[in-house]
C-alpha cells in the first residue's frame, strides 16, 4: 500500500529524530459484509471497514505503544510521541521486545491472493437467491428457515526498526442455510455452509440444502437415553467444539499464569496414542494462509501434541522468553496487546472409516449437537457437562434419534480416553482461523438421561 510506505518513512524520521533506537509500524484494514434473510426479506445486513496503525516503541527498556485510525502524515508525530509518553509510565517488569528478523528465506512464499470484494448488491442478491432454493427445496420448510452471505479481506503491513517490512492479504466468502421443518408435530433444525462459493452453481447449494434437510428430518421423534456409562462418538463439529473450548489450555501464556493443567507437562503423555494435534498455518484445505505472525516472526506447521506426547505449548516471544525457548510463531494482534492464536489446528484424522468406528462403539450413543459450553465447561479445570442430543446406536448402526441428555467429563481425561478416530476431516467453512476434529470414539462416558 503506497499509503502506508509514506507514513513508515515519517515514523522513521520521527523515531530517530526522538533517538529511539527499537520502534515497530504494524497497520491492519479489513473489510467485511454480510446479508441474513429472514421470511421475504433481508432481516440482518452489515457492512464495516476500518483500519488501525499501531506504533510500538522501546524506552529506556520499558515497551510503549500508541494507535490510530488517521491516516494522515501529520499525525505520526503525534504517534510517536504518544508512544513515548506511555512508555515513561509502564511500571510492567518485563523485558521490552521488537522482533530482531529472519532470513527472508525462512518466510514461506504463500499462493497469491487474488481475492475480489463483492460488492453489497451482490452479497444481499446471493442471500436472497438462497432463500428462495431453501424453500424451494422442501414442503416442510417454516418460518425461522434462514440463509445468508458473506465475504470479508484484511491487508497487514509489518515495519520496524530491525529491517522488518512484510505484508499480507487475504479474503474468503461464504453462504450458510439454516433449516426449520414442520412436521405438523414438531419443529426440528439443521444447517450447512458453503465456503467461497459466489462463482459455484446452485447445484452445490441445493446439494448443501439437501443435507441440511437430512439431519434436521433424524432428529423428529427423537425419545431420552437412560443414565449410565455409553461408548460415545462425537461427530466431527462437535469434536470440534471441546476442542474449542479447551484450545487456551496450550497457549503458553495461560500454562506461565497457572491457568492450564498442562503445566510442566511438555514430554509426557497427555493424550492416547491415536491423537497428534498439530497447528498449519499452510493447510491447503485453508484459503487463508499467513508467512507471518503477529510481531513479525515466520510461522511455521508444527505438532502441538504427537501420538498422545505434548511436544510444545503455543508461543509469542515474550512467553517464549519466559521459558527460554523459540517462538512458535503464534502471536495474535489486539489494538496494543501481544497475545496467543491458531491458524488451522486439527486433530490429525486415522485410518477407520466412520462407520467402522460407528460399529466398534456398538450399543453406544452418536453426539451430533452439545450446547451450553459458556457455562458447562470449566475452561482451566477442563471439566464439562453438557446438554447434548443425537442419536442412539444399536449394534453399531445409527437408529432412534434422542435428546436432552447431558455428557459429563474432564477434557484431560477424555484426551486420555479416546480409542479410536475415524478418516475424515472437513475444513469447510470461510478461511481463517480453524479448528478442525475427526469423530471420535470415548468408551465408558458417563451419560445423565431419565
Amino acid at each position: 500500500m503506497e499509503k502506508f510506505d509514506i507514513l513508515k518513512k515519517i515514523v522513521k524520521e520521527c523515531s530517530e529524530k526522538n533517538g529511539i533506537a527499537e520502534y515497530e509500524l504494524y497497520y491492519s484494514e479489513n473489510a467485511g459484509i454480510r446479508a441474513e434473510t429472514f421470511r421475504d426479506e433481508i432481516s440482518a445486513f452489515s457492512s464495516s471497514v476500518g483500519g488501525d496503525l499501531l506504533y510500538r516503541c522501546i524506552v529506556n527498556g520499558k515497551l510503549g505503544y500508541a494507535s490510530t485510525q488517521y491516516l494522515d502524515e501529520t499525525e505520526m508525530e503525534k504517534l510517536v510521541a504518544r508512544a513515548m509518553e506511555n512508555a515513561s509510565v509502564i511500571e510492567k517488569d518485563e523485558e521490552a521486545i521488537i522482533y530482531g528478523g529472519a532470513d527472508p528465506e525462512e518466510y514461506r512464499k504463500v499462493p497469491e491472493c487474488t481475492f475480489t470484494m463483492p460488492s453489497a448488491a451482490l452479497i444481499r442478491e446471493r442471500a436472497m437467491k438462497n432463500r428462495d432454493l431453501l424453500y424451494a427445496a422442501d414442503a416442510q420448510i417454516a418460518d425461522g428457515t434462514a440463509s445468508g452471505a458473506s465475504a470479508g479481506m484484511s491487508r497487514t503491513f509489518l515495519f520496524n526498526s530491525n529491517g522488518l517490512d512484510l505484508s499480507s492479504f487475504t479474503g474468503n466468502s461464504g453462504e450458510f442455510f439454516r433449516v426449520v421443518l414442520d412436521n405438523g408435530e414438531e419443529k426440528q433444525t439443521g444447517g450447512e455452509s458453503l465456503p467461497n462459493g459466489f462463482d459455484k452453481p446452485d447445484s452445490e447449494r441445493i446439494e448443501k440444502i439437501n443435507e441440511a434437510i437430512t439431519k434436521a428430518r433424524a432428529k423428529f421423534g427423537a425419545g431420552t437415553v437412560k443414565s449410565g456409562k455409553y461408548n460415545v462418538v462425537f461427530q466431527n463439529d462437535q469434536m470440534e467444539a471441546i476442542l474449542s473450548t479447551f484450545l487456551s489450555a496450550f497457549y503458553a501464556d495461560n500454562v506461565q499464569k497457572g491457568l492450564s493443567l498442562l503445566k510442566g507437562k511438555v514430554g509426557e503423555k497427555i493424550a492416547a496414542d491415536c491423537i497428534t494435534i498439530t497447528d498449519d498455518p499452510f493447510s491447503e484445505d485453508n484459503t487463508v494462509q499467513i508467512p507471518f505472525d503477529g510481531e513479525g516472526v515466520p510461522t511455521r506447521c508444527k505438532n502441538v501434541v504427537e501420538n498422545g506426547v505434548l511436544k510444545t505449548f503455543l508461543y509469542n516471544l515474550m512467553t517464549a522468553k519466559k521459558d527460554g525457548v523459540e517462538t512458535t510463531g503464534n502471536a495474535s494482534r489486539g489494538s496494543a496487546s501481544i497475545g496467543t492464536r491458531v491458524f488451522t489446528f486439527y486433530i490429525n484424522k486415522g485410518e477407520m472409516t466412520r462407520e467402522e468406528l460407528l460399529k466398534k462403539a456398538d450399543n453406544g450413543i452418536y453426539v451430533t449437537a452439545m450446547k451450553g459450553f459458556h457455562a458447562g465447561a470449566n475452561a482451566v479445570t477442563g471439566d464439562f457437562s453438557i446438554e447434548s442430543e443425537g442419536f442412539i446406536l444399536e449394534n453399531g448402526e445409527i437408529g432412534a434419534p434422542v435428546k436432552s441428555f447431558t455428557v459429563a467429563g474432564n477434557f484431560f481425561d477424555l484426551l486420555k480416553q479416546i480409542s479410536d478416530v475415524d478418516n475424515e476431516l472437513d475444513f469447510g467453512g470461510p478461511g481463517g482461523t480453524r479448528i478442525v476434529a475427526p469423530d471420535v470414539l470415548v468408551p465408558g462416558m458417563s451419560v445423565a438421561g431419565e
